[in-house]
């Protein structure tokens, strides 16, 4: 529902905005930053913190680079891992590669049974200017199984 304001009546707050609305809101040219998501995950070999650091460094060098994606454009990144990762948090290697002054929530994935394992899953939230369906998800390390309609 649209507020509307008449000027000459405009209650205290309207600020001359005519009417609001989530519609109302213009797209804008097709280079203005938008946020968008990117997805990548990566296996582990062991659950060891020094090739956590690694992969989680990998996996988020690799999906800035395909995306075209300055560290200064993420906006937040959230990190999973499988239940048999407990030697560190994943957030940590994102620390080290880089991300240090950007809001990072590392949660558990579900302990679903036959579940590929030793997974550490990224979901980057970034401005950009390239169109979502152009957007490249990353896979390393054997996580390429988990998005086969993503493989070449």
């Amino acid at each position: 529902m649209a507020l509307n304001c008449d000027p000459s009546t405009r209650p205290s707050g309207c600020d001359g905005i005519d009417s609001i609305s989530p519609r109302s809101v213009p797209s804008g040219p097709m280079n203005t930053p938008r946020m968008c998501g990117i997805r990548g995950a990566t296996c582990l070999e062991h659950d060891d913190a020094a090739e956590m650091s690694d992969a989680v460094g990998e996996l988020l060098g690799r999906m800035l680079e395909v995306n075209n994606v300055a560290v200064e454009d993420v906006v937040s990144v959230i990190l999973t891992s499988t239940p048999d990762l407990t030697s560190a948090f994943p957030a940590a290697g994102a620390r080290a590669f880089g991300l240090v002054d950007t809001p990072l929530m590392c949660a558990q994935e579900m302990d679903v049974a036959g579940a590929l394992e030793r997974v550490i899953r990224i979901l980057v939230h970034a401005e950009t200017t390239t169109p979502r369906d152009q957007i490249q998800h990353v896979y390393l390390r054997g996580a390429e199984v988990l998005r086969q309609d993503l493989q070449p």
